[in-house]
Protein backbone atom coordinates (compact mmCIF):
# COMPACT_ATOMS: atom_id res chain seq x y z
CA UNK A 1 0.00 0.00 0.00
CA UNK A 2 1.26 3.58 -0.87
CA UNK A 3 1.39 5.93 2.29
CA UNK A 4 1.83 9.55 0.87
CA UNK A 5 4.30 11.45 3.48
CA UNK A 6 1.87 14.03 4.27
CA UNK A 7 -1.56 12.85 4.54
CA UNK A 8 -2.67 9.40 4.80
CA UNK A 9 -2.47 7.43 7.57
CA UNK A 10 -1.25 3.37 7.07
CA UNK A 11 -3.87 0.85 6.46
CA UNK A 12 -3.55 -2.87 5.82
CA UNK A 13 -5.77 -5.13 3.98
CA UNK A 14 -7.06 -8.57 6.08
CA UNK A 15 -5.67 -11.41 4.90
CA UNK A 16 -7.20 -13.25 1.68
CA UNK A 17 -9.11 -15.77 1.75
CA UNK A 18 -8.84 -19.24 -0.50
CA UNK A 19 -4.76 -18.62 -0.55
CA UNK A 20 -2.46 -21.72 -2.33
CA UNK A 21 0.61 -23.41 -0.32
CA UNK A 22 3.54 -21.77 -2.54
CA UNK A 23 6.78 -21.19 -0.19
CA UNK A 24 7.97 -17.50 -0.22
CA UNK A 25 11.25 -17.03 -1.09
CA UNK A 26 13.32 -17.65 2.58
CA UNK A 27 10.60 -18.88 4.73
CA UNK A 28 10.83 -22.56 6.06
CA UNK A 29 7.96 -24.73 5.19
CA UNK A 30 6.60 -25.89 8.64
CA UNK A 31 3.44 -26.99 7.60
CA UNK A 32 4.51 -30.48 8.10
CA UNK A 33 3.07 -32.29 11.63
CA UNK A 34 6.23 -32.99 13.39
CA UNK A 35 6.51 -36.70 14.55
CA UNK A 36 6.34 -37.67 17.97
CA UNK A 37 10.23 -38.31 17.87
CA UNK A 38 11.04 -34.85 16.81
CA UNK A 39 9.47 -33.38 19.92
CA UNK A 40 12.26 -34.78 22.12
CA UNK A 41 15.43 -33.58 19.02
CA UNK A 42 17.59 -30.77 19.35
CA UNK A 43 14.36 -28.17 19.09
CA UNK A 44 12.70 -29.31 22.20
CA UNK A 45 10.06 -26.82 22.03
CA UNK A 46 8.97 -28.24 18.23
CA UNK A 47 4.84 -29.33 18.86
CA UNK A 48 3.09 -31.32 16.27
CA UNK A 49 0.92 -29.06 14.28
CA UNK A 50 -2.90 -29.51 13.81
CA UNK A 51 -4.70 -29.80 10.63
CA UNK A 52 -6.11 -25.91 11.53
CA UNK A 53 -2.69 -24.69 12.05
CA UNK A 54 -1.17 -26.25 8.88
CA UNK A 55 -3.74 -24.37 6.83
CA UNK A 56 -2.98 -20.68 9.08
CA UNK A 57 0.23 -21.23 8.30
CA UNK A 58 -0.20 -21.91 4.17
CA UNK A 59 -2.07 -18.75 4.25
CA UNK A 60 0.24 -16.73 6.12
CA UNK A 61 2.96 -17.74 3.69
CA UNK A 62 0.66 -17.07 0.71
CA UNK A 63 -0.33 -13.13 2.63
CA UNK A 64 3.41 -12.44 3.07
CA UNK A 65 4.26 -13.54 -0.41
CA UNK A 66 1.32 -11.00 -1.68
CA UNK A 67 2.25 -8.20 0.21
CA UNK A 68 6.21 -8.75 -0.51
CA UNK A 69 5.09 -8.37 -3.92
CA UNK A 70 2.85 -5.25 -3.61
CA UNK A 71 4.80 -3.59 -1.86
CA UNK A 72 7.92 -4.15 -4.11
CA UNK A 73 5.60 -3.01 -7.35
CA UNK A 74 4.89 0.25 -5.53
CA UNK A 75 8.37 0.61 -4.94
CA UNK A 76 9.77 -0.45 -8.00
CA UNK A 77 7.10 2.41 -9.80
CA UNK A 78 8.06 5.02 -7.52
CA UNK A 79 11.99 4.77 -7.49
CA UNK A 80 12.84 8.47 -7.22
CA UNK A 81 10.43 9.52 -4.32
CA UNK A 82 9.57 6.32 -2.35
CA UNK A 83 11.13 7.57 1.20
CA UNK A 84 13.23 4.31 2.33
CA UNK A 85 12.17 0.84 2.01
CA UNK A 86 8.85 -0.89 2.94
CA UNK A 87 7.34 -1.24 6.01
CA UNK A 88 5.59 -4.42 7.36
CA UNK A 89 2.71 -5.41 9.88
CA UNK A 90 4.08 -8.97 11.19
CA UNK A 91 1.65 -11.59 12.23
CA UNK A 92 3.07 -14.70 14.47
CA UNK A 93 1.52 -18.03 13.07
CA UNK A 94 1.59 -21.05 15.14
CA UNK A 95 4.92 -22.52 13.84
CA UNK A 96 6.69 -19.40 15.93
CA UNK A 97 7.32 -17.90 11.93
CA UNK A 98 7.04 -14.30 11.45
CA UNK A 99 4.59 -13.40 8.21
CA UNK A 100 4.09 -9.96 6.75
CA UNK A 101 0.26 -9.39 6.46
CA UNK A 102 0.11 -5.94 5.91
CA UNK A 103 2.54 -3.34 4.67
CA UNK A 104 3.58 0.48 3.36
CA UNK A 105 5.84 2.29 1.08
CA UNK A 106 5.84 5.78 1.75
CA UNK A 107 5.87 8.28 -1.30
CA UNK A 108 6.69 11.71 -1.63
CA UNK A 109 3.64 13.50 -2.94
CA UNK A 110 4.66 17.45 -2.73
CA UNK A 111 4.17 19.43 -5.39
CA UNK A 112 7.31 20.88 -7.19
CA UNK A 113 8.24 24.48 -7.46
CA UNK A 114 7.79 24.07 -11.66
CA UNK A 115 4.70 23.14 -12.90
CA UNK A 116 6.02 20.78 -15.79
CA UNK A 117 8.37 18.98 -12.60
CA UNK A 118 4.86 18.64 -11.01
CA UNK A 119 2.74 17.34 -13.61
CA UNK A 120 5.64 14.70 -14.49
CA UNK A 121 5.93 13.51 -10.22
CA UNK A 122 2.01 13.24 -9.91
CA UNK A 123 2.20 10.82 -13.31
CA UNK A 124 4.92 8.98 -11.56
CA UNK A 125 3.14 9.14 -8.31
CA UNK A 126 -0.03 7.63 -9.82
CA UNK A 127 2.04 4.82 -11.69
CA UNK A 128 3.73 4.05 -8.18
CA UNK A 129 0.33 4.05 -6.37
CA UNK A 130 -1.57 1.85 -9.37
CA UNK A 131 1.81 -0.23 -9.74
CA UNK A 132 -0.05 -3.72 -8.06
CA UNK A 133 -1.90 -6.22 -9.56
CA UNK A 134 -4.40 -5.42 -6.83
CA UNK A 135 -4.52 -1.87 -5.54
CA UNK A 136 -5.72 -1.29 -1.86
CA UNK A 137 -8.58 1.36 -1.60
CA UNK A 138 -5.71 3.97 0.12
CA UNK A 139 -3.52 3.37 -2.96
CA UNK A 140 -6.31 4.65 -5.02
CA UNK A 141 -6.64 7.05 -2.92
CA UNK A 142 -3.52 8.66 -3.19
CA UNK A 143 -3.16 7.87 -6.99
CA UNK A 144 -6.75 10.70 -7.42
CA UNK A 145 -4.88 13.28 -5.19
CA UNK A 146 -2.12 13.14 -7.60
CA UNK A 147 -4.39 13.73 -10.49
CA UNK A 148 -6.04 16.31 -8.78
CA UNK A 149 -2.25 18.18 -8.01
CA UNK A 150 -1.22 17.01 -11.79
CA UNK A 151 -4.62 18.65 -13.17
CA UNK A 152 -3.96 21.82 -10.84
CA UNK A 153 -0.06 22.07 -11.98
CA UNK A 154 -1.53 22.22 -15.87
CA UNK A 155 -3.93 25.26 -14.76
CA UNK A 156 -1.23 26.75 -13.64
CA UNK A 157 1.27 26.05 -16.68
CA UNK A 158 -1.62 27.36 -18.94
CA UNK A 159 -1.83 30.82 -16.85
CA UNK A 160 2.08 31.18 -17.02
CA UNK A 161 2.69 30.66 -20.77
CA UNK A 162 -1.00 32.87 -21.31
CA UNK A 163 1.60 35.78 -18.83
CA UNK A 164 4.67 35.09 -21.23
CA UNK A 165 2.47 35.23 -24.24
CA UNK A 166 1.18 39.18 -23.00
CA UNK A 167 4.18 39.90 -21.76
CA UNK A 168 5.80 39.51 -25.72
CA UNK A 169 3.08 41.52 -26.67
CA UNK A 170 3.20 44.12 -24.54
CA UNK A 171 7.03 44.27 -25.35
CA UNK A 172 6.54 44.66 -28.85
CA UNK A 173 4.55 47.06 -28.40
CA UNK A 174 6.78 49.11 -26.54
CA UNK A 175 9.80 48.84 -28.95
CA UNK A 176 7.71 50.07 -31.90
CA UNK A 177 7.51 53.83 -32.45
CA UNK A 178 4.34 54.67 -30.95
CA UNK A 179 2.82 58.38 -32.74
CA UNK A 180 5.63 58.01 -35.57
CA UNK A 181 4.01 58.60 -38.77
CA UNK A 182 5.39 56.94 -41.68
CA UNK A 183 6.62 59.49 -44.58
CA UNK A 184 4.02 60.04 -46.82
CA UNK A 185 4.60 59.79 -50.99
CA UNK A 186 3.33 62.90 -53.26
CA UNK A 187 0.25 62.05 -54.73
CA UNK A 188 1.26 61.17 -58.70
CA UNK A 189 -1.47 64.99 -59.33
CA UNK A 190 0.75 66.79 -57.35
CA UNK A 191 4.35 69.00 -58.86
CA UNK A 192 7.13 67.16 -56.88
CA UNK A 193 8.82 70.15 -58.50
CA UNK A 194 9.13 73.07 -61.17
CA UNK A 195 10.77 73.48 -64.84
CA UNK A 196 12.29 76.50 -65.09
CA UNK A 197 13.82 77.74 -68.40
CA UNK A 198 15.57 80.85 -68.35
CA UNK A 199 16.89 82.42 -71.67
CA UNK A 200 20.71 83.34 -71.91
Amino acid sequence: MIDCLQSLAPTFVSATQGMGNQQPDGLQDTSATATPSDAGQAQGDRVALSESDQQQIKKLKQRDREVRAHEQAHMSAGAGIVQGGASYTYQRGPDGQMYAVGGEVKIDTSAESDPDQTIRKMQQVKRAALAPAEPSGTDRAVAAQAGKVEAQARQEKIKIEKEEQQEEKNEDAATSPTGAVPGRRPYSTEDVGLMLNVAV
